[in-house]
């Protein structure tokens, strides 16, 4: 028998939802902080689509700048930090100020300030958990509602971000 499982390496979205309508299962690395509220809502989410999670502990991950840079794309470095960090709340990580270099040391260094989750399907990085994105890339059940980012039980203070 043959599994019912594939990994998209060549594939659009577009083929990764008919894969999933087939129930053919996509395997995502999906990067936490262990006992995140927002990433156990998510995790819900994403075992709902029918999709196969592998997780990791994001806290005690051997990070380098190399393993960290592809999931942040061409996205801003502002946007690449976890707004609920209390370094970044308590103004002494202040993104808007660093290079790429600093940003991806301060973070190897500190995994709290990685923005959560952390996603990886066969080769294509993302950071965060943006519905929108997520259900056109892989797929979520359409009935699914927007849980956000973060912790929910945490007041969070979102720096801005520009350019």
């Amino acid at each position: 028998m043959v599994a019912n499982y594939l990994t998209p390496s060549s594939y659009g979205s577009a083929v990764i939802r008919i894969m999933k309508r087939l129930g053919i299962m996509v395997k995502i690395t999906f990067y936490e902080k262990p006992g995140c509220v927002g990433n156990y809502k998510q995790k819900a989410l994403l075992w709902g689509a029918g999709h196969v999670l592998e997780v990791r502990d994001m806290t005690i991950m051997q990070w380098t700048p190399e393993i960290l840079r592809p999931f942040f794309g061409d996205r801003p470095i502002p946007f690449w930090f976890n707004q609920s960090s209390p370094r970044l709340k308590s103004g002494e990580v202040c993104p808007n100020n660093l290079n790429e270099s600093e940003a991806l040391a301060l973070m190897c260094s500190d995994p709290l300030l990685i923005r959560r989750p952390l996603l990886e399907v066969d080769g294509r990085y993302e950071v965060g958990f943006e519905h929108s994105l997520i259900q056109d890339w892989i797929g979520l059940d359409m009935a699914s509602t927007d849980v956000g980012e973060g912790c929910p039980k945490l007041n969070t203070v979102h720096t801005e971000i520009t350019d």
